[in-house]
Protein backbone atom coordinates (compact mmCIF):
# COMPACT_ATOMS: atom_id res chain seq x y z
CA UNK A 1 0.00 0.00 0.00
CA UNK A 2 1.59 3.66 -0.58
CA UNK A 3 1.46 5.44 2.46
CA UNK A 4 2.81 8.59 0.98
CA UNK A 5 2.44 11.48 2.99
CA UNK A 6 0.12 14.85 1.35
CA UNK A 7 1.53 17.61 2.85
CA UNK A 8 -0.28 19.98 0.89
CA UNK A 9 -2.48 21.84 3.54
CA UNK A 10 -6.60 21.25 3.77
CA UNK A 11 -7.86 24.78 3.51
CA UNK A 12 -10.36 23.89 6.49
CA UNK A 13 -7.85 23.01 8.77
CA UNK A 14 -5.80 25.81 8.07
CA UNK A 15 -9.09 28.31 8.71
CA UNK A 16 -9.85 26.16 12.05
CA UNK A 17 -6.49 26.18 13.36
CA UNK A 18 -6.19 30.04 12.54
CA UNK A 19 -9.35 30.98 14.50
CA UNK A 20 -8.31 29.00 17.29
CA UNK A 21 -4.85 30.96 17.49
CA UNK A 22 -7.19 33.87 17.14
CA UNK A 23 -9.28 33.25 20.02
CA UNK A 24 -6.64 32.36 21.93
CA UNK A 25 -5.47 36.19 21.07
CA UNK A 26 -8.72 37.47 22.20
CA UNK A 27 -8.27 35.69 25.63
CA UNK A 28 -4.59 36.74 26.33
CA UNK A 29 -3.61 39.98 24.37
CA UNK A 30 -5.03 42.34 26.35
CA UNK A 31 -3.50 41.37 29.79
CA UNK A 32 -0.11 40.85 28.09
CA UNK A 33 -0.39 45.00 26.81
CA UNK A 34 -1.98 46.02 29.60
CA UNK A 35 0.84 48.24 31.12
CA UNK A 36 3.17 48.55 27.68
CA UNK A 37 2.42 51.31 25.09
CA UNK A 38 0.70 49.26 22.84
CA UNK A 39 -2.40 48.23 21.93
CA UNK A 40 -4.52 45.29 21.08
CA UNK A 41 -5.34 46.93 17.49
CA UNK A 42 -1.63 47.53 16.32
CA UNK A 43 -0.93 44.04 17.02
CA UNK A 44 -3.95 42.94 14.87
CA UNK A 45 -2.89 44.98 11.75
CA UNK A 46 0.50 43.39 12.33
CA UNK A 47 -0.61 40.27 12.27
CA UNK A 48 -2.65 41.07 8.81
CA UNK A 49 0.04 42.46 7.16
CA UNK A 50 2.67 39.69 7.71
CA UNK A 51 -0.21 37.24 7.19
CA UNK A 52 -0.82 39.00 3.75
CA UNK A 53 2.73 39.13 2.62
CA UNK A 54 3.55 36.01 2.77
CA UNK A 55 3.85 34.62 -1.06
CA UNK A 56 1.19 31.78 -0.83
CA UNK A 57 -1.12 34.46 0.15
CA UNK A 58 -3.32 35.96 -2.72
CA UNK A 59 -6.10 37.66 -1.29
CA UNK A 60 -5.94 40.91 -1.29
CA UNK A 61 -8.76 42.23 0.95
CA UNK A 62 -9.29 45.56 -0.79
CA UNK A 63 -12.36 47.38 0.31
CA UNK A 64 -12.84 48.41 -3.21
CA UNK A 65 -13.24 44.97 -4.57
CA UNK A 66 -15.08 43.81 -2.09
CA UNK A 67 -17.58 47.08 -1.11
CA UNK A 68 -20.74 44.52 0.02
CA UNK A 69 -18.82 42.59 2.32
CA UNK A 70 -16.91 45.89 3.58
CA UNK A 71 -19.95 47.81 4.53
CA UNK A 72 -21.59 44.70 6.16
CA UNK A 73 -19.04 43.57 8.12
CA UNK A 74 -17.84 46.80 9.77
CA UNK A 75 -21.75 46.99 10.35
CA UNK A 76 -21.91 44.06 12.26
CA UNK A 77 -19.17 44.97 14.27
CA UNK A 78 -20.15 48.62 15.26
CA UNK A 79 -23.37 47.02 16.23
CA UNK A 80 -21.79 45.15 18.51
CA UNK A 81 -19.79 47.51 19.84
CA UNK A 82 -22.69 50.09 20.41
CA UNK A 83 -24.78 47.31 22.83
CA UNK A 84 -21.31 46.81 25.05
CA UNK A 85 -20.58 50.33 25.21
CA UNK A 86 -24.29 51.03 26.42
CA UNK A 87 -24.61 48.22 28.64
CA UNK A 88 -21.22 49.43 30.66
CA UNK A 89 -22.43 52.54 31.29
CA UNK A 90 -23.12 53.10 35.01
CA UNK A 91 -24.47 56.65 34.88
CA UNK A 92 -28.29 57.36 34.50
CA UNK A 93 -29.20 59.19 31.39
CA UNK A 94 -30.32 62.61 32.19
CA UNK A 95 -30.09 65.97 29.90
CA UNK A 96 -27.77 67.46 33.09
CA UNK A 97 -25.91 64.69 33.84
CA UNK A 98 -24.94 63.70 30.43
CA UNK A 99 -23.72 66.96 29.23
CA UNK A 100 -20.59 66.85 28.19
CA UNK A 101 -22.06 63.81 25.47
CA UNK A 102 -24.46 66.48 23.89
CA UNK A 103 -21.57 68.97 24.14
CA UNK A 104 -19.18 66.54 22.14
CA UNK A 105 -22.64 65.83 19.80
CA UNK A 106 -23.57 69.06 19.16
CA UNK A 107 -20.45 71.06 18.97
CA UNK A 108 -17.42 69.16 18.47
CA UNK A 109 -18.74 66.76 15.58
CA UNK A 110 -20.39 69.39 13.68
CA UNK A 111 -17.72 71.79 14.06
CA UNK A 112 -15.58 68.32 12.99
CA UNK A 113 -17.68 67.78 9.80
CA UNK A 114 -17.54 71.31 8.65
CA UNK A 115 -13.69 71.70 9.33
CA UNK A 116 -12.89 68.35 7.30
CA UNK A 117 -15.21 69.21 4.55
CA UNK A 118 -13.54 72.54 4.40
CA UNK A 119 -9.98 70.87 3.95
CA UNK A 120 -11.41 68.19 1.81
CA UNK A 121 -13.21 70.47 -0.62
CA UNK A 122 -10.77 73.59 -0.86
CA UNK A 123 -7.25 72.12 0.23
CA UNK A 124 -7.13 68.94 -0.83
CA UNK A 125 -9.62 69.78 -4.47
CA UNK A 126 -12.50 66.77 -4.05
CA UNK A 127 -16.03 67.76 -5.26
CA UNK A 128 -17.87 69.02 -2.14
CA UNK A 129 -20.59 66.03 -1.88
CA UNK A 130 -17.28 63.56 -1.63
CA UNK A 131 -15.42 66.22 0.82
CA UNK A 132 -18.96 66.26 2.85
CA UNK A 133 -18.99 62.43 3.24
CA UNK A 134 -15.40 62.59 4.09
CA UNK A 135 -16.18 64.74 7.01
CA UNK A 136 -18.90 62.80 7.67
CA UNK A 137 -17.48 59.37 8.06
CA UNK A 138 -14.43 60.84 9.82
CA UNK A 139 -15.86 62.95 12.68
CA UNK A 140 -17.16 60.22 15.07
CA UNK A 141 -15.15 59.05 17.27
CA UNK A 142 -15.19 54.77 17.00
CA UNK A 143 -16.93 52.72 19.44
CA UNK A 144 -14.62 49.49 18.41
CA UNK A 145 -11.30 50.86 18.63
CA UNK A 146 -11.73 53.26 21.80
CA UNK A 147 -11.83 50.23 24.16
CA UNK A 148 -8.89 51.36 26.36
CA UNK A 149 -10.06 54.74 26.64
CA UNK A 150 -14.00 53.72 27.71
CA UNK A 151 -15.83 52.76 31.30
CA UNK A 152 -14.95 49.63 32.84
CA UNK A 153 -17.27 46.80 33.13
CA UNK A 154 -21.02 47.41 34.73
CA UNK A 155 -20.42 48.50 38.13
CA UNK A 156 -16.54 47.90 38.23
CA UNK A 157 -16.44 52.15 39.43
CA UNK A 158 -14.16 53.03 36.80
CA UNK A 159 -16.51 55.80 35.14
CA UNK A 160 -14.54 59.50 35.64
CA UNK A 161 -15.47 62.41 33.65
CA UNK A 162 -12.91 61.55 30.69
CA UNK A 163 -14.08 57.50 30.22
CA UNK A 164 -18.34 58.38 30.55
CA UNK A 165 -17.55 61.45 28.14
CA UNK A 166 -15.43 59.73 25.40
CA UNK A 167 -18.05 56.35 25.87
CA UNK A 168 -20.97 58.08 25.84
CA UNK A 169 -19.82 60.06 22.78
CA UNK A 170 -18.74 57.19 20.82
CA UNK A 171 -21.97 55.60 21.61
CA UNK A 172 -23.99 58.49 20.40
CA UNK A 173 -22.43 59.98 17.63
CA UNK A 174 -22.48 57.34 15.43
CA UNK A 175 -26.46 57.92 15.25
CA UNK A 176 -25.82 61.40 14.88
CA UNK A 177 -23.54 61.19 11.89
CA UNK A 178 -25.73 59.34 9.50
CA UNK A 179 -27.48 62.43 8.36
CA UNK A 180 -24.84 64.47 6.74
CA UNK A 181 -23.47 60.92 5.62
CA UNK A 182 -27.03 60.93 3.90
CA UNK A 183 -27.01 64.74 2.53
CA UNK A 184 -23.75 63.75 0.85
CA UNK A 185 -25.90 61.39 -1.12
CA UNK A 186 -28.90 63.48 -1.22
CA UNK A 187 -26.52 66.19 -2.75
CA UNK A 188 -24.77 63.88 -5.42
CA UNK A 189 -28.16 62.39 -6.46
CA UNK A 190 -29.26 66.15 -6.90
CA UNK A 191 -26.59 67.39 -8.97
CA UNK A 192 -27.70 64.36 -11.38
CA UNK A 193 -31.15 64.97 -11.40
CA UNK A 194 -31.76 68.09 -10.43
CA UNK A 195 -34.67 67.45 -7.55
CA UNK A 196 -35.24 69.46 -4.81
CA UNK A 197 -33.60 67.65 -1.81
CA UNK A 198 -34.13 69.73 1.58
CA UNK A 199 -37.29 69.17 2.72
CA UNK A 200 -37.11 65.48 2.31
CA UNK A 201 -33.58 65.19 3.80
CA UNK A 202 -34.84 67.30 6.85
CA UNK A 203 -37.98 65.60 7.50
CA UNK A 204 -36.99 62.11 6.30
CA UNK A 205 -32.95 61.76 6.87
CA UNK A 206 -32.76 64.20 10.15
CA UNK A 207 -35.79 63.92 11.97
CA UNK A 208 -37.86 60.68 11.39
CA UNK A 209 -34.40 58.87 11.13
CA UNK A 210 -33.26 59.81 14.39
CA UNK A 211 -36.64 60.37 16.29
CA UNK A 212 -38.05 57.13 15.27
CA UNK A 213 -34.62 55.43 16.02
CA UNK A 214 -34.71 56.71 19.65
CA UNK A 215 -38.33 55.78 19.78
CA UNK A 216 -37.52 52.01 18.06
CA UNK A 217 -34.77 51.51 20.32
CA UNK A 218 -36.26 52.61 23.95
CA UNK A 219 -39.23 50.39 23.19
CA UNK A 220 -37.16 47.20 22.45
CA UNK A 221 -34.70 47.97 25.45
CA UNK A 222 -37.87 48.16 27.50
CA UNK A 223 -39.37 44.77 26.04
CA UNK A 224 -36.26 43.12 26.85
CA UNK A 225 -35.67 44.21 29.89
CA UNK A 226 -39.15 42.85 31.04
CA UNK A 227 -38.73 39.63 29.84
CA UNK A 228 -35.26 39.74 31.44
CA UNK A 229 -35.48 41.20 35.03
CA UNK A 230 -39.63 41.27 35.47
CA UNK A 231 -41.47 38.87 34.26
CA UNK A 232 -42.36 36.19 37.21
CA UNK A 233 -39.23 34.84 38.67
CA UNK A 234 -39.40 31.47 37.02
CA UNK A 235 -39.21 32.55 33.84
CA UNK A 236 -37.18 35.64 33.60
CA UNK A 237 -34.32 35.12 31.44
CA UNK A 238 -31.98 36.65 34.06
CA UNK A 239 -32.23 33.36 35.50
CA UNK A 240 -30.89 31.55 32.45
CA UNK A 241 -27.18 33.70 33.42
CA UNK A 242 -27.10 33.39 29.37
CA UNK A 243 -25.75 37.03 28.28
CA UNK A 244 -26.64 35.94 24.50
CA UNK A 245 -29.79 37.88 25.45
CA UNK A 246 -27.70 40.88 24.94
CA UNK A 247 -26.72 39.65 20.73
CA UNK A 248 -30.26 39.06 20.79
CA UNK A 249 -31.39 42.75 21.52
CA UNK A 250 -28.94 44.02 19.41
CA UNK A 251 -29.50 42.34 16.22
CA UNK A 252 -33.78 42.80 17.49
CA UNK A 253 -33.15 46.06 17.77
CA UNK A 254 -31.08 46.83 14.52
CA UNK A 255 -32.59 45.06 12.31
CA UNK A 256 -36.28 45.95 13.53
CA UNK A 257 -35.40 50.04 13.30
CA UNK A 258 -33.99 49.63 9.79
CA UNK A 259 -36.96 48.06 8.62
CA UNK A 260 -39.30 51.38 9.20
CA UNK A 261 -35.67 53.23 7.95
CA UNK A 262 -34.14 54.68 11.19
CA UNK A 263 -31.32 55.01 12.14
CA UNK A 264 -30.28 51.33 13.51
CA UNK A 265 -27.19 52.74 15.26
CA UNK A 266 -28.81 55.29 17.45
CA UNK A 267 -31.69 52.72 18.10
CA UNK A 268 -28.90 49.97 19.42
CA UNK A 269 -27.03 52.31 21.63
CA UNK A 270 -30.47 53.27 23.35
CA UNK A 271 -31.76 49.59 23.62
CA UNK A 272 -28.69 48.61 25.50
CA UNK A 273 -29.26 52.07 27.63
CA UNK A 274 -32.89 51.06 28.72
CA UNK A 275 -31.97 47.35 28.80
CA UNK A 276 -28.76 48.14 31.43
CA UNK A 277 -31.58 50.40 33.45
CA UNK A 278 -34.27 47.94 33.74
CA UNK A 279 -32.23 46.83 36.64
CA UNK A 280 -29.04 48.31 36.88
CA UNK A 281 -27.81 46.22 39.57
CA UNK A 282 -27.96 43.45 38.43
CA UNK A 283 -24.87 40.63 38.32
CA UNK A 284 -26.43 39.41 34.54
CA UNK A 285 -25.34 42.76 33.48
CA UNK A 286 -21.98 42.03 33.73
CA UNK A 287 -22.48 38.82 32.02
CA UNK A 288 -24.19 40.31 28.99
CA UNK A 289 -21.74 43.09 29.00
CA UNK A 290 -18.71 39.93 28.67
CA UNK A 291 -19.90 38.02 26.21
CA UNK A 292 -20.85 41.27 23.71
CA UNK A 293 -17.42 42.01 24.46
CA UNK A 294 -15.88 38.64 23.34
CA UNK A 295 -17.87 38.71 20.36
CA UNK A 296 -16.96 42.21 19.22
CA UNK A 297 -13.58 41.76 20.01
CA UNK A 298 -13.20 38.06 17.48
CA UNK A 299 -14.57 40.78 15.23
CA UNK A 300 -12.63 43.51 15.27
CA UNK A 301 -9.67 41.22 15.62
CA UNK A 302 -11.06 39.71 11.81
CA UNK A 303 -11.51 43.16 10.94
CA UNK A 304 -7.55 44.66 11.64
CA UNK A 305 -5.98 41.77 10.39
CA UNK A 306 -7.75 42.15 6.88
CA UNK A 307 -7.15 45.75 7.30
CA UNK A 308 -3.31 45.42 7.73
CA UNK A 309 -4.07 43.19 4.38
CA UNK A 310 -5.27 45.46 2.66
CA UNK A 311 -2.62 48.01 3.99
CA UNK A 312 0.02 45.37 2.43
CA UNK A 313 -2.16 44.99 -0.68
CA UNK A 314 -2.17 48.57 -1.99
CA UNK A 315 -4.53 50.35 0.01
CA UNK A 316 -2.70 53.63 0.23
CA UNK A 317 -0.75 53.19 -3.45
CA UNK A 318 -4.01 55.93 -4.69
CA UNK A 319 -2.42 58.71 -1.61
CA UNK A 320 -0.96 62.12 -2.58
CA UNK A 321 1.41 64.24 -0.66
CA UNK A 322 -1.84 66.84 0.16
CA UNK A 323 -3.47 63.74 1.35
CA UNK A 324 -0.87 62.80 3.87
CA UNK A 325 -0.71 66.53 4.90
CA UNK A 326 -4.40 66.59 5.65
CA UNK A 327 -4.56 63.37 7.42
CA UNK A 328 -2.49 64.71 10.24
CA UNK A 329 -4.23 68.54 10.47
CA UNK A 330 -7.53 66.41 10.82
CA UNK A 331 -6.06 63.87 13.50
CA UNK A 332 -3.64 66.92 14.87
CA UNK A 333 -5.54 70.09 15.04
CA UNK A 334 -9.58 69.21 13.79
CA UNK A 335 -9.94 67.03 16.44
CA UNK A 336 -8.31 68.45 19.55
CA UNK A 337 -9.51 72.40 18.65
CA UNK A 338 -13.25 71.48 18.03
CA UNK A 339 -13.33 69.22 21.19
CA UNK A 340 -11.91 71.72 23.11
CA UNK A 341 -14.08 74.14 21.68
CA UNK A 342 -16.97 72.12 22.82
CA UNK A 343 -15.70 71.57 26.37
CA UNK A 344 -15.46 75.45 27.12
CA UNK A 345 -16.85 75.76 30.13
CA UNK A 346 -17.46 72.71 31.16
CA UNK A 347 -16.28 71.70 34.93
CA UNK A 348 -13.52 69.01 33.87
CA UNK A 349 -10.25 70.16 34.78
CA UNK A 350 -7.40 70.98 32.19
CA UNK A 351 -6.09 67.50 31.89
CA UNK A 352 -9.50 65.97 31.39
CA UNK A 353 -10.35 68.78 28.78
CA UNK A 354 -7.19 67.57 26.78
CA UNK A 355 -7.46 63.96 27.39
CA UNK A 356 -10.84 64.00 25.66
CA UNK A 357 -10.23 66.39 22.50
CA UNK A 358 -6.99 63.87 21.87
CA UNK A 359 -8.80 60.77 21.85
CA UNK A 360 -10.87 60.98 18.70
CA UNK A 361 -9.85 57.69 17.72
CA UNK A 362 -11.32 57.19 14.16
CA UNK A 363 -11.79 53.50 12.98
CA UNK A 364 -14.30 50.78 11.97
CA UNK A 365 -17.26 53.12 11.85
CA UNK A 366 -15.39 55.71 9.67
CA UNK A 367 -15.16 52.04 7.46
CA UNK A 368 -18.69 51.76 7.55
CA UNK A 369 -19.81 55.28 6.76
CA UNK A 370 -17.46 55.36 3.58
CA UNK A 371 -18.60 52.01 2.36
CA UNK A 372 -21.69 52.87 2.75
CA UNK A 373 -21.70 56.30 0.84
CA UNK A 374 -19.96 55.12 -2.06
CA UNK A 375 -22.18 51.99 -2.30
CA UNK A 376 -24.87 53.98 -2.53
CA UNK A 377 -23.83 57.04 -4.53
CA UNK A 378 -22.78 54.40 -7.29
CA UNK A 379 -19.19 54.54 -9.70
CA UNK A 380 -17.26 57.55 -8.00
CA UNK A 381 -13.96 58.41 -9.69
CA UNK A 382 -11.80 59.08 -6.72
CA UNK A 383 -13.12 55.88 -4.76
CA UNK A 384 -9.41 54.53 -4.30
CA UNK A 385 -8.42 58.19 -3.23
CA UNK A 386 -11.01 57.90 -0.64
CA UNK A 387 -10.49 54.46 0.62
CA UNK A 388 -6.40 55.36 1.07
CA UNK A 389 -7.39 58.42 2.86
CA UNK A 390 -9.77 57.41 5.04
CA UNK A 391 -7.05 54.05 5.60
CA UNK A 392 -3.99 56.64 6.62
CA UNK A 393 -6.25 57.72 8.66
CA UNK A 394 -7.41 54.77 10.84
CA UNK A 395 -3.65 54.10 10.76
CA UNK A 396 -2.36 56.77 11.91
CA UNK A 397 -5.48 56.90 14.81
CA UNK A 398 -4.48 53.68 15.95
CA UNK A 399 -0.88 54.13 15.97
CA UNK A 400 -0.60 57.69 17.53
CA UNK A 401 -3.73 56.36 20.17
CA UNK A 402 -2.65 53.52 20.80
CA UNK A 403 0.64 54.11 21.59
CA UNK A 404 -0.18 57.22 23.88
CA UNK A 405 -3.54 55.19 25.80
CA UNK A 406 -1.75 53.27 28.30
CA UNK A 407 1.09 56.29 29.52
CA UNK A 408 -2.23 59.06 29.32
CA UNK A 409 -4.61 56.89 30.85
CA UNK A 410 -2.42 55.96 33.52
CA UNK A 411 -1.31 59.22 34.47
CA UNK A 412 -4.68 60.50 34.33
CA UNK A 413 -5.59 57.62 36.94
CA UNK A 414 -2.95 58.73 39.52
CA UNK A 415 -3.71 62.49 38.95
CA UNK A 416 -7.18 61.39 40.13
CA UNK A 417 -6.43 59.74 43.33
CA UNK A 418 -6.55 56.02 41.58
CA UNK A 419 -4.26 53.84 41.56
CA UNK A 420 -3.83 51.87 37.83
CA UNK A 421 -1.35 49.17 39.59
CA UNK A 422 -3.72 48.06 42.46
CA UNK A 423 -5.33 44.78 42.27
CA UNK A 424 -9.08 46.14 42.37
CA UNK A 425 -8.00 48.30 39.55
CA UNK A 426 -10.71 47.14 36.49
CA UNK A 427 -9.19 44.74 34.10
CA UNK A 428 -8.59 45.17 30.56
CA UNK A 429 -10.93 44.25 28.28
CA UNK A 430 -12.23 40.73 28.58
CA UNK A 431 -10.88 40.27 31.84
CA UNK A 432 -12.90 39.41 34.76
CA UNK A 433 -13.93 42.99 36.80
CA UNK A 434 -14.08 42.74 40.70
CA UNK A 435 -18.26 42.75 40.29
CA UNK A 436 -18.11 39.30 38.54
CA UNK A 437 -17.35 37.42 42.17
CA UNK A 438 -20.12 39.11 44.04
CA UNK A 439 -23.31 36.60 44.35
CA UNK A 440 -25.64 36.30 41.54
CA UNK A 441 -29.12 38.37 42.52
CA UNK A 442 -32.32 37.35 42.25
Amino acid sequence: MDFALNLSPDPYILVLTGAGLLIALVAWLPLALRRLPLSLPIVCIGIGAAIFSLPQMTLRPLPALYPEITERFSEFVVIIALMGAGLKLDRVFSFRKWAITWRLIAITMPLSIAAITLIAGWWMGLSWTLALLLGAALAPTDPVLAADVQVGPPKSGEEDEVRFGLTSEAGMNDGFAFPFVHLAIVLAAAASTGEAWFTKWLTYNVLWEIGAGVAGGYAIGRAFGWLTFHVPAKTKLAKTGDGLIALSATFVSYGLTELIHCYGFLAVFVTALTFRHAHRDHDFQLEMHELTEQVERIAMMVLLILFGGALVGGLLAALQWIDVAAALVILLVVRPVTGLIGLVGHRANLRERLTLAFFGIRGVGSIYYLAYGLNEMGSVECGDRLWAIVGLIILVSILMHGITVTPIMRELDRSQGRDPDAEDAAPPPGLLGPASSAPPTS
